[in-house]
This record gives structure tokens, sequence and C-alpha cells, in this order.
């Protein structure tokens, strides 16, 4: 959108009053934004596709098209556009931790001239268009959207392989259904899925009610369980590369027992150090050092290989009077094995062991 021209913002409601009223009202501010007024979600798509607005306040319950549709319609062909959703319905905790997680923002019936001034001005003034995902909504978002609308719907979830339902009565979560579960379990569990397309259904009844509980107490612990799921996956994920890194630690030792290995050094391309065992165990600083010259010798021998018409350089042993030098890349990760040691090092010994042991290296790597 063009910064130079005056902002637009869109208010949508079927009340005629208070659509009348806010315009009078907001008049003096026609120097910041310029208003304009419908009564039907129909009225705003028409406005939307002949002008850009930069922020569209909504009503949620309006016949025809809701609120709801008219988010998504805009989050869909005009994601810079701003909304914010009017309910009357009252606060509740699980408004708050929603808008905390980039949920929609929401202003309360009925609401000072002065409140609604303040959000448009504040909302205007920020570059970013929507609070959380533009792409595509969160779960929680919609389900707050039919409640505080006190909506009749039903909301289909397609998440892979898998469809759910989530059935409105007058903004009352009443039932929920997936292919394995219903009632509560199936509402938590849809509430675990990270992404997926939705289909709101009007009007649609279920054949039973299995949920009696508060839609905001069932959200809330929805929510609960997925950051109690989050942590644990996080541990989960945790312990995983710690069992990695023993299970690294565990072949690089055998190398590394071998008579007059000095250093064992699993580090990256730059040098930047994954593994080591050694003398230097204890000395960062110079490990990093050890890291860099490393680095830049198997740089410079590289070129030499393309030089050569060798192509990428694989394995590589160098010995001198009194030291050994093998330098082995690890295949389609970014990191290379480096061991140095005495001259009477078991060079033979070395390539066997890489050569059984190379494949798992580089898995236990990814």
């Amino acid at each position: 959108m063009d910064d130079d021209r005056r902002k637009r913002v869109l208010i949508v409601d079927d009340e005629e009053d208070l659509t009348w009223t806010l315009s009078k009202k907001l008049s003096k501010d026609s120097d910041i934004f310029e208003l304009t007024c419908v009564n039907s979600g129909t009225e705003a798509i028409e406005m939307l596709n002949q002008l850009p607005f930069d922020l569209v306040i909504t009503d949620v319950r309006m016949p025809e098209v809701s609120g709801l549709d008219l988010l998504v319609k805009v989050r869909e062909l005009y994601p810079s556009t701003k909304v914010v959703i009017m309910t009357a319905y009252g606060t509740s905790d699980v408004q708050k931790e929603a808008n905390d997680r980039g949920c929609f923002n929401y202003i309360e019936k009925p609401f000072e001239i002065n409140d609604i001034r303040e959000l448009i001005i504040s909302a205007l003034k920020r570059k970013k268009g929507f609070e959380g995902n533009v792409s595509d909504f969160q779960l929680s978002d919609l389900i707050q959207l039919n409640c505080l609308g006190r909506l009749s719907t039903a909301l289909q979830v397609i998440s892979e392989d898998e469809t759910g339902l989530i059935y409105f009565q007058e903004g009352n979560i009443v039932h929920a259904e997936t292919d394995r579960y219903e009632g509560e379990n199936a509402f938590h569990y849809i509430m675990t899925w990270d992404g997926g397309e939705f289909t709101v259904m009007k009007n649609k009844i279920p054949e039973r009610e299995t949920i009696t509980k508060g839609w905001q107490s069932l959200l809330l612990e929805s929510l609960r369980r997925k950051d109690e799921g989050s942590d644990l996956a996080k541990k989960e994920a945790e312990r995983e590369k710690r069992k990695r890194q023993r299970r690294i630690q565990q072949l690089l030792a055998r190398i590394y027992k071998s008579e007059g290995v000095e250093h064992v050094f699993l580090h990256s391309r730059v040098g930047f150090p994954l593994y080591y065992e050694g003398a230097l165990s204890d000395r960062q600083d110079v490990l990093s050092d050890f890291g860099n010259y490393i680095a830049n010798l198997i740089d410079h021998v590289s070129k030499y290989s393309k030089f050569l018409k060798g192509d990428d350089l694989e394995f590589w042993e160098m010995r001198f009077n009194q030291r050994l030098f093998i330098m082995q890349y690890i295949p389609d990760q970014d990191a290379i094995l480096s061991i140095i040691g005495k001259e009477n090092v078991n060079s033979g010994y070395i390539r066997l062991e890489l050569r059984k042991h190379l494949d798992a290296l580089a898995d236990l790597l990814k």
C-alpha cells in the first residue's frame, strides 16, 4: 500500500445506529484516516474489491456473511490489511491467553468512542498486518470467533490424512469427532494438530451432544496440553541429542585409544569444533585456533585436488618425520574428521575403522 496516502478504515456492523454514530463521532479524525462504514459482510467485500483498506473492524455475528467469513476473505485476498473483531460477549482468561499467543485483536461492545479511536490509531501505526500467522489461522482463533460470535456452525479440520469436526451451538462447543475419538478427547486431539485446512459448515447440527464443559475451559485446557506436549518433545529431542553424542564418542574413542593417536578432532569445514578427544580438551581457545589451522590446510589441499582434476577431496593422509595427519570428509555432512598422531600410528587400522563406521557417523550427525 502507498504510505503517502491517507489511511483507510472500514467498519462493518449490521447495527445501523452504531455505524451511523461511529461515522459522526470519528469524523474529527479525517486528517488521520478515511472512515467507511457498511452494514453487511457483502457490502464490505464489495468495498474491499474497489479500494485498498489498511484496517477492517467487523462484528462477528451478522446475517449472510459473518465476521468469520469476512475475516477469512480478508486474510486470503488482502493479507496486508489488519483486522479487529468486535464482540458483545465479554472477556475471559482464554481471550487474554489467546491474544498473548498471537491471535486476532478484538474490542468489546459496548465501547467508548475514545477506546475505538485509540485502537484504530494504534493499529494503523503498526507495520505488521496480522498478529500471528498471516498465511492461515491458528485453530484457537477460529474456535474463539465461533464462540464469541455465538454462532451455530461446524468446523471441519483436515490435517494430513485425518479429518475432525467441531460443532457449535449458539457459541457453545457441543460435540467433536475424529476417526479415533469423540467428545472432549476428540476436541483435545484436534487441537494438537499443527496445520491443515478448515471449512466452516453453517447451520450444521450434530446427531448428539457429547461436550458440556464451557468453551473457555475447554480451549485453555487444550492450549496447556499442547504446551506440555511441546515441552515433552523438546525434552525428547534433547535426550536424543545426548544419545547421539554418546554414540559418536564411542565410535571415535576406538580410534583415539589406538597406540600413538594424540588428537581426534571432528569439526566443520571452516574448523568449528564438533567433538574432540585429546590434550586440548580443556583449552577451548587453543582448540578453536587448531580448527582454523586445519581448515586452512584442507582448503589449500582441496584447491590442488581440483587443479589436478581429482574432483572433491574425500580422504587425505600426510606423514611427517614425527607426526601422521589423516583427514576424512563425512559423507553428505558439513563435517571433517581429523586424526593426528605420532609416527608409529597404525594408519591401516585407522582406515579400517573409518570404513566400518563412516556411514554410522554420517547418520549420527544428521
